[in-house]
């Protein structure tokens, strides 16, 4: 069951980062290019969590990466406007890029097993971090790379520097991938998938620890997840996201009692609910991959059972809802719809 509970609200309407008609386009030699992201725009405010929930495919890993500049430069093509604290990103040098990367901008990345380097200690991938960015003396490094690791509630910190990546458990690796993220105290930290394999107890845990550690700063969260109940206990606007578009966005509450687009009511419908023990979930038809491209109309037409003629003309905008919403979709559900298929 998705639960709801109060979250921070952000301690300012001025955007931190703002995103703007972000494409990405993939290309291999011979091969047709793919569009993965496919004119992406959002604005995140400091202090304030935002939600960015699609299945696999969707592009939202891809518009992380793209947002720090972690994209391949061969066979990728890049362009709208990125913007952090006013400034482009976009077609910054390298170098410059470096200096953002860690110190204003930080990213949890979803396996930290093959985020971390394994042939160096935790201690010097922490302290590495701290001593790029000038955030304190080499003698200062260790006991505040130890400091890091308590506050994401490592225990026997000092020891655990001199650990190798293997010898810690998925979630004790996860958590340092947090504190590395945190350690020059980011303006945005992007976490995407941070809870992918670990078991439900340590996702509560990372998931509490990225609330406390976001709580009462103005460091802004976008989490980039999958289930749709992280959402609902965190973030306070959400962006849902198909075949490399945001199809609907708007704020937590509203967007979860009343969703308009038919991708976000079959995310929802296929949920587990605890008032619901014994009845067939309701999955959504086919699969990510029947899609037909966005110059052609709505990509999530083939799997919507309420396609009609008019969703195979022009792609549809995101249009306002009396909600308060967007929905890009030509033929929206009403609330009288059942949300849950009818069960």
């Amino acid at each position: 069951m998705i639960s709801i509970h109060p979250t921070n609200t952000p301690t300012t309407s001025s955007s931190i980062l703002e995103v703007s008609e972000l494409c990405v386009t993939f290309q291999v030699r011979g091969t047709e290019a793919v569009r993965a992201v496919d004119g992406v725009s959002f604005t995140v405010r400091p202090g304030e969590t935002l939600g960015v929930v699609g299945e696999s495919g969707s592009g939202k890993s891809v518009t992380s990466l793209a947002i720090l500049g972690l994209l391949p430069k061969r066979g990728v093509k890049v362009s709208g406007s990125i913007r952090l604290d006013g400034k482009e990103l976009l077609d910054a040098p390298e170098k410059e890029l470096q200096a953002i990367r860690g110190r204003r901008a930080a990213m949890v990345f979803q396996d930290p097993m093959t985020s971390l380097n394994p042939v160096l200690t935790i201690g010097r991938q922490i302290t590495e971090v701290l001593l790029r960015h000038k955030v304190c003396t080499m003698a200062d490094a260790p006991q505040r790379a130890a400091d890091l690791l308590d506050r994401v509630g490592i225990p026997e910190p000092r020891r655990r520097l001199g650990n190798y990546p293997h010898q810690l458990s998925g979630g004790m690796r996860q958590r340092v991938m947090i504190a590395m993220a945190l350690a020059c105290e980011p303006a945005v930290l992007i976490a995407d998938e941070p809870t992918t394999a670990l078991d439900v107890t340590i996702q509560a845990q990372v998931l509490e620890l990225l609330k406390e550690l976001v709580a009462g700063s103005d460091t802004a969260l976008v989490l980039i997840t999958h289930d749709l109940g992280v959402v609902a206990g965190m973030c306070n606007r959400v962006h849902v996201m198909y075949n490399g578009r945001i199809v609907e966005s708007g704020e937590r509450h509203v967007l979860f009692a009343h969703p308009r687009h038919h991708y976000t009511r079959g995310l929802l419908g296929s949920v587990p609910r605890l008032d619901m023990v014994g009845s067939a979930l309701t999955p959504i038809p086919g699969s990510p991959r029947d899609t037909i491209a966005w110059s052609e109309g709505c990509s999530f037409a083939p799997r919507c059972g309420a396609v009609t003629e008019t969703c195979l003309g022009a792609a549809p905008s995101l249009e306002p809802t009396e909600e308060g919403c967007l929905v890009r979709c030509v033929n929206p559900a009403t609330h009288e719809q059942s949300l849950w298929g009818g069960r």
